[in-house]
């Protein structure tokens, strides 16, 4: 068995363990539709399931490893059942061009009404 902060951690599903015992914290983890705490021990064949904003990922524990590997072994550790990613989460973001210096206001504007949020 294996603490789930740790073990998300190991499979890179986190960059650091405290990324991931704050997501077990907050309520963002389950584990067979349970909420947890960054202590609770994992076992094969645990169903996690993570909330992300507008998506949430499940993954089939299906190794339990403690220390922190290489992406092509960590991802022979679980299987991914979670639905594909919704299209506007990844659609590009507009960027100014580099060197372009800092916004005015009348761009800052423009970039309000494009996010909706005009005031």
């Amino acid at each position: 068995m294996a603490r789930l902060d740790v073990w998300l951690w190991s499979v890179r599903l986190f960059k650091t363990r405290s990324l991931a015992t704050n997501a077990c914290k907050g309520g963002h983890i389950r584990v067979n539709d349970a909420p947890v705490k960054p202590a609770q021990q994992v076992r094969i064949g645990d169903r996690i399931t993570w909330r992300l904003p507008g998506w949430t990922r499940e993954f089939e524990v299906t190794q339990l490893i403690t220390k922190r590997v290489g992406a092509p072994v960590a991802q022979t550790c679980y299987i991914d059942h979670s639905p594909e990613r919704p299209a506007y989460l990844s659609a590009p973001m507009a960027r100014r061009d580099p060197g372009a210096g800092r916004p005015t206001k009348k761009d800052r504007r423009a970039l309000d009404r494009l996010r909706g949020r005009e005031f």
